[in-house]
């Protein structure tokens, strides 16, 4: 009986060993992350009605996939996936992976856990995320680049298996928590997707996160406030602080709050400050900006309690990535050590106030 049952388990092997991959198309299931579904394309987050409206910078950066991600469930042996990106973007201080990279989440016990990394090659892309697993049935959450525009995306699975419909709605997507900030909010430089801050967050809270970052260019733009405003969001967060000069605070946070505000009265909404960036124990001017930004936008939030405004929260940066100066890779933009601090000091926040 032993050796039918050994020889049982070695023709199963055998045939999955030969099992070959098949693709499907990515736009057959759920993505998350999209503030609209009225875009050029489905792996970008701004509207096309601001292609014309927007400043070009800010609408090139709308097409980068920062925070969506997508979800389904497969009993394969194996995970693959062939992408394609817009730019095929490099940068000195951030890794391949984290720019135009893929990374895999797998549902584990109501927890989401790494389960491996789509390495880039260049513009066109086919990489082997995870191998070598049992046949059993798992939800996926699959992140997409963070600098970058995934054009194209297909799903690989082995022949003998099934590629399905997520069965477990999480991340819950009903409510999601809104972010609207700068290049590190959108994720630099985290070594890959999954460790930008705010999709930790969509993993810790199992809820929909919507990334709403434009590296050098959230400027407090006006028709970025109205696609916010569209989100019937559980909570707002608002880090526009390192981009934003004093006189565009003084000039745009009043009217860009108030455009969100009209349309949710009650939703909480949180201000946060400026990090103490590492290297302004050294640089003088820096160290000025950084008090000269926080202080306008402590004296924006103090008017605004002033005028009876409720359901308006105020984080300081002073714990926001630790105190030992080793959570940057440039002295500003975050490391995954970086965005894993940011993580945990929001974390209770949202969890608290979130409707």
């Amino acid at each position: 009986m032993k050796t039918k049952f050994l020889a049982i388990g070695l023709l199963l092997l055998a045939t999955l060993a030969h099992a070959q991959l098949v693709y499907q198309d990515a736009a057959a299931f759920p993505l998350l992350g999209k503030a609209t579904e009225a875009t050029l394309t489905r792996y970008e987050r701004l509207p096309a009605t601001l292609q014309s409206v927007s400043r070009q910078p800010l609408w090139e950066l709308g097409r980068n996939s920062a925070g969506l991600a997508i979800r389904f469930r497969s009993n394969s042996t194996c995970i693959a996936a062939k992408w394609e990106v817009r730019n095929n973007t490099t940068m000195n201080h951030m890794t391949p992976t984290g720019i135009k990279g893929l990374d895999l989440y797998c549902l584990q016990d109501g927890k989401w856990m790494f389960a491996g990394s789509g390495r880039p090659q260049g513009k066109v892309n086919q990489a082997t995320l995870v191998k070598n697993m049992l046949p059993e049935a798992r939800e996926y959450l699959l992140y997409l680049s963070l600098y970058d525009g995934v054009t194209s995306l297909a799903i690989g699975v082995d022949s003998l298996s099934e590629l399905n419909q997520p069965m477990v709605n999480l991340p819950v997507r009903e409510k999601p928590v809104v972010f609207y900030g700068t290049s590190i909010l959108q994720g630099g430089c985290a070594s890959r997707p999954g460790m930008a801050h705010t999709n930790i967050l969509a993993r810790w809270l199992n809820r929909e996160c919507i990334n709403l970052g434009f590296s050098g260019n959230a400027l407090l733009d006006l028709e970025i406030a109205d696609v916010i405003a569209g989100v019937d969001a559980s909570m707002f967060v608002l880090d526009f602080v390192p981009n934003a000069t004093v006189e565009q605070m003084k000039e745009r946070a009043d009217s860009f709050y108030s455009i969100i505000r009209a349309k949710h009265p009650d939703t909480p909404i949180l201000f946060v400050e400026d990090p103490i960036f590492t290297h302004s124990s050294f640089d003088r001017r820096i160290a000025k900006e950084v008090k000269d930004k926080n202080d306008t936008l402590n004296a924006f939030f103090q008017s605004l309690k002033q005028r009876g405004e409720k359901n308006i929260y105020f984080l300081s940066s002073k714990d926001i990535i630790g105190h030992d100066g080793e959570a940057t890779v440039d002295g500003i933009h975050f490391t995954d050590l970086g965005f894993m601090r940011y993580a945990e000091v929001l974390y209770p926040i949202l969890k608290k106030r979130m409707k």
